[in-house]
């Protein structure tokens, strides 16, 4: 049993095949699927992918890209959408001090306010945080997120960050790119943090681990960094399939 805690089916980029990468998930073994609908265009369609294969749930909010598109509409849309059955997250939201699409005073707000919403409505939450990390930990601190729990995806912070985001219990999801040949450090980092806290994700279409770097990523894919971990932790790949998958159905809080 595998799971890919992350990714967005609901994208164009799989409008075509969807039925034919699902079944190809099924066959290497991944029994759950995430998908992550980051922006009010793509919601929707991330609970009807959701709700047309048994396999696959949603998570929904407003990723930092596009936070300066939130308006007074936007979270009683998202309040209500989280409320359906399948929908067992917000996210992914956060920081993207990198690009800064969004000002960056404006994601600032607009995650304090999401994860505000995630405590209301008792869903754990899923953090994007690029090139953010102190301002990231310092929300998940005063806004209290602790309550609510969740994951910090496509991890790229330092022991400092992990050791924090761990002290609050959350959980830390590893992507495609420990398979890189330059990821050396994220490597080192990965070695050191409990497998316990560890669930591993493609972020697909994006993200693509080796052996097929260049190519869009899918759900399957997610066996080669299962591999990846179990290479750099000295355990069975058995074992990492096993445990990552527990601690994903205890932080999306499937039975």
């Amino acid at each position: 049993m595998l799971i890919d805690s992350h990714a967005h089916l609901e994208m164009p980029e799989f409008r075509k095949d969807l039925d034919e990468v699902i079944q190809r998930a099924a066959h290497s073994g991944i029994d759950y699927i995430f998908t992550v609908g980051t922006e009010k265009k793509d919601w929707k369609r991330a609970i009807e992918v959701a709700h047309s294969y048994p396999s696959v749930y949603a998570v929904l909010g407003v990723h930092p890209h596009n936070a300066k598109e939130i308006d007074e509409q936007t979270y009683p849309v998202l309040r209500e959408h989280c409320r359906d059955e399948k929908v067992k997250a917000c996210g992914e939201i956060g920081l993207d001090f990198y690009r800064n699409l969004s000002p960056r005073e404006v994601q600032l707000e607009r995650f304090r306010e999401q994860v505000g919403l995630a405590r209301e409505l008792h869903l754990p939450i899923v953090i994007h945080d690029r090139e953010a990390h102190h301002e990231t930990v310092e929300i998940l601190k005063s806004e209290k997120a602790a309550e609510c729990g969740g994951i910090i995806h496509c991890f790229s912070g330092d022991d400092e960050m992990a050791r924090a985001c761990l002290d609050m219990g959350f959980y830390i999801s590893i992507p495609g790119s420990i398979t890189f040949r330059n990821a050396e450090r994220f490597r080192e980092i990965v070695k050191k943090l409990p497998l316990e806290s560890l669930l591993v994700e493609t972020d697909a279409p994006f993200i693509t681990p080796e052996p097929f770097r260049g190519k869009r990523n899918e759900p399957s894919y997610v066996r080669y960094t299962a591999r990846k971990v179990a290479e750099i932790k000295g355990v069975s790949f058995e074992k990492v399939a096993e445990v990552t998958s527990e601690n994903a159905l205890k932080v999306y809080r499937l039975k």
